[in-house]
C-alpha cells in the first residue's frame, strides 16, 4: 500500500494499550486517536482552520450523506473531498452502512445488495459492496471502509449471524474491486453482542489480509460493559501491525478502557452534539453550562485548558450565550470539547510511551463521573429514534 501504513511504536505491558503511528498521504496520524464526525464534509460549527488549530490530524466522513447531496459526481468534478472541503489532513469515509440501515422500513437488503428510499426526498437508490468502493474511491479519502450490515444490537442469533455472513461477502467483493493504492480499506468485524461470533468474524476478515479492522455495530444501546467485553473478546484476534478501530465510541472513560484493551482508533458524533446542548467537558465529567452555578463564574470552564474558549472566554459569558441562543455559543463549546478530547489523546498515548498509561487510567477514572448509564442509554435510544440522520 503507497504512503498508508501503521507503525507500531510502543506497547503497555500491564494492559493492552498501545502507540503507534497511522502514515496516510496526508500526513501521520498519531495513535490513538479521536476521528471528529464530519459526516456531510464538515464538523458542526467549525471551520477546518478551526479543527486544524485544535490539532486534529484526521476526520471521518460519510459516503451516503455526500451521495445524497451534493452527490458524488459533484465533488469528483471539485477535485476530490479534501480540495471540496478545504482540508488538506487525512479524511477517512465511512461507507454509509449504518446509515442505510438506519432507514429500517425504507430499505430492501439481498446479497446482491440495498435498495433504500433516501431520508431527505424519498427519491430510491440502489447501492452494492462495488459503487460504495467506487464512490469512495472518487471522494479521495486516505482509509476507506467497506459495505457491512449492521444489526441492531437485541436482534436474534440468526438474524446476527445472517447480517455477519453478508458482511464477510460483501468486504471480499470490496476487496476485489478496489483499484486505488493509495486508499486503505477497512473491514468491519461485525457479530452483533455475540462473543462466537465476533471472533468468527474477527478470524475470517483477518484471513483476507486488510490493511486494518473496525470493530462496527457497537455503542447502539447495549450496556457498556457488553461492548467492552466483545472488545476484549476479539482484539487479540486482531493483527499486532493492523489498526484497530472502535467505531461510535467518543465518551472519554470509554475511550480510556477500549485503549486499555488494545485500541487505537476512534470516532463519534458525541462530543460535537453534546456540545451543542451545552455539556462541556472536565477531568470530572460533563457540566452543564447552562445551570445556573455558572452564571457569575469568572473563570473558563476548565481552568488551565488552553483551547481558545477557555483561554478568552468565562463560563459566565459561556452560560449567557447558551441561555441566549446565541450561534455563537454552540461553536465556542465544539471548540471545548474537541479540544479537551484531542488533549487527552495526546496525555493516552504520552502515558503509553512513558510507561504510566495504568496509573494515567486509574487516576482519570478515579475523578472523572460518567453519566448514569440508564440515563445515558435513554438518551442513546431517543437520539437514535429522532436524529433521522442528520449527524
Amino acid at each position: 500500500m503507497i504512503n498508508n501504513s501503521f507503525h507500531l511504536i510502543q506497547t503497555c505491558p500491564d494492559s493492552g494499550a498501545r502507540a503507534g503511528e497511522l502514515i496516510t498521504p496526508h500526513g501521520k496520524v498519531p495513535t490513538p486517536v479521536f476521528l471528529p464526525v464530519g459526516s456531510q464534509g464538515a464538523v458542526k460549527t467549525l471551520t477546518p482552520e478551526e479543527i486544524e488549530d485544535i490539532g486534529i490530524a484526521m476526520i471521518v466522513a460519510n459516503t451516503y450523506h455526500l451521495y445524497l447531496r451534493p452527490g458524488i459526481s459533484v465533488i469528483e468534478k471539485m477535485g476530490g473531498l479534501h480540495k471540496f472541503m478545504a482540508w488538506d489532513r487525512a479524511i477517512l469515509t465511512d461507507s454509509g452502512g449504518y446509515q442505510v440501515f438506519s432507514l429500517s422500513s425504507l430499505r430492501q437488503v439481498s446479497d446482491e445488495g440495498i435498495i433504500f428510499r433516501s431520508h431527505i426526498d424519498g427519491s430510491q437508490h440502489y447501492i452494492t459492496p462495488e459503487s460504495t468502493i467506487q464512490f469512495q474511491e472518487s471522494l479521495g479519502a486516505d482509509i476507506i471502509m467497506v459495505l457491512d450490515e449492521c444489526p441492531a444490537h437485541d436482534d436474534s442469533f440468526e438474524k446476527v449471524q445472517r447480517a455477519m455472513n453478508r458482511t464477510h461477502q460483501w468486504a471480499e467483493r470490496c476487496q476485489k474491486c478496489q483499484k486505488r493504492s493509495d486508499q486503505a480499506l477497512y473491514a468491519i468485524i461485525q457479530g452483533g453482542v455475540s462473543p462466537q461470533l465476533r471472533r468468527q468474524s474477527a478470524e475470517y476478515l483477518t484471513s483476507l489480509d486488510f490493511p486494518g479492522y473496525a470493530i462496527g455495530g457497537l455503542s447502539i444501546g447495549e450496556p457498556k460493559r457488553v461492548t467492552l467485553t466483545i472488545v476484549e473478546e476479539i482484539v487479540d484476534l486482531l493483527p499486532e501491525n493492523k489498526t484497530r478501530y472502535l467505531m461510535g465510541v467518543g465518551s472519554p472513560e470509554d475511550i480510556i478502557e477500549a485503549v486499555a484493551r488494545g485500541v487505537d482508533m476512534f470516532d463519534s458524533a458525541l462530543p460535537t452534539r453534546v456540545a451543542r446542548n451545552g455539556a462541556l467537558f472536565t477531568w470530572q465529567g460533563r457540566h452543564n453550562i447552562r445551570n445556573k452555578a455558572y452564571s457569575q463564574m469568572e473563570e473558563p470552564i476548565v481552568p488551565g485548558c488552553d483551547c481558545y474558549t477557555c483561554r478568552t472566554f468565562s463560563a459566565a459569558y459561556l452560560h449567557h450565550l447558551f441561555n441566549s441562543d446565541e450561534l455563537l455559543a454552540y461553536r465556542l463549546a465544539t471548540i471545548h470539547n474537541l479540544s479537551f478530547i484531542n488533549n487527552l489523546m495526546y496525555k493516552i498515548r504520552s502515558a503509553i510511551i512513558n510507561g504510566t498509561f495504568s496509573s494515567f487510567r486509574d487516576n482519570f477514572l478515579a475523578n472523572y463521573q460518567p453519566t448514569d448509564e440508564q440515563i445515558r442509554l435513554k438518551q442513546k435510544q431517543k437520539w437514535l429514534k429522532s436524529r433521522n440522520l442528520r449527524e
